[in-house]
């Protein structure tokens, strides 16, 4: 009997903490991504997306992935908010308009 065995690792998932503190120890602490891949048992693509994402946070820029820094995070949420509120404004503006035209 074969039995079919599963050669894929399973995708971990770690909360926004933990990479931030990732990275701080490499950028911070001076730590090579070597030394705390082997350390932490990480993966040197995810530590060095981590470590890029917290460099372009500290130079005040929003970065490719998710904010890691609480700051960050926030003016993310800010602006997806400002997004969607603009958007409002706009059907508004439309909306009104019509019922200006309908009222003539």
């Amino acid at each position: 009997m074969a039995t079919e065995v599963n050669n894929q690792k399973s995708r971990r998932a770690f909360d926004i903490s933990f990479k931030l503190q990732v990275a701080q120890m490499v950028k911070i602490q001076g730590l090579s991504i070597s030394q705390v891949c082997k350390d932490m048992k990480l993966g040197e693509s995810a530590v060095r997306r981590w470590v890029s994402q917290f460099e372009a946070e500290q130079q005040g820029q929003s970065g490719a992935g998710k904010p890691l820094t609480v700051e960050h995070q926030r003016i993310r949420q800010l602006e997806l908010e400002n997004r969607q509120l603009r958007g409002d404004v706009e059907i508004l503006k439309k909306a009104s308009a019509f019922f200006a035209r309908e009222l003539r």
